[in-house]
């Protein structure tokens, strides 16, 4: 049975769990280790970064993502989620970031709460409104990151392996391409 587990220490978990509803995807609130062994797949949801980076050490769930990403667990991070997953966030003095996929990312690079802004978005051949809360700018990316979406030439959307990191959010939105992505790469890791 695939479940497919929201971080939810804190930030916008709700709105992911609700997508996975309407996808008919079995969804759990992540809150321990416990939580994190009966899934799937995790996804780390938009909210404040340093305070899910800080609350990841507390808990010692930051070790175990780690852990389980290391052995294939498809991650999908949006927003705070993807600046917590990077290997390296500008001028991040606060938390140390998990290093799931090799990017270097900059917090709020589109602007503060005030300047939040959508836009539209090409994923694959669908278009979405893409919602872009105090979002970060993914600033470099490694050579085996592949790049699924751009926003004014900076990349909004890319994947490594089994990890995907976004910087806008579709599950405002209620869309479901890239949850669909993410259920994608468990359905792989099962055929293998």
């Amino acid at each position: 049975m695939v479940v497919v587990g929201v971080l939810a220490l804190q930030g916008d978990f709700a709105e992911h769990i609700k997508v996975l509803e309407l996808m008919k995807i079995n969804a759990l609130e992540v809150k321990t280790k416990f939580d994190l062994d009966k899934c799937s797949a995790l996804i780390i949801p938009g909210g404040e970064s340093t305070t899910i980076g800080k609350l990841l050490t507390i808990s010692k769930l930051g070790k175990e993502i780690k852990k389980r990403v290391s052995k294939g667990m498809p991650f999908y991070g949006t927003c705070a989620g993807a600046i917590v997953a990077a290997k390296k966030v500008i001028n991040e003095k606060e938390f140390t970031p998990l290093g799931l996929i090799d990017v270097v990312i900059e917090r709020n690079a589109y602007g503060r709460q005030t300047e939040s802004f959508e836009a539209e978005v090409h994923i694959k051949n669908e278009k979405i409104n893409g919602v872009f809360i105090r979002a970060p700018v993914i600033k470099k990316i490694g050579k085996k990151v592949e790049i699924l979406a751009k926003f004014e030439k900076n990349p909004v959307l890319v994947k490594q392996g089994r990890v995907i990191i976004g910087s806008f959010h579709p599950e405002t939105e209620g869309k479901t391409i890239v949850h669909k992505l993410l259920i994608s790469l468990i359905k792989n890791q099962e055929n293998n």
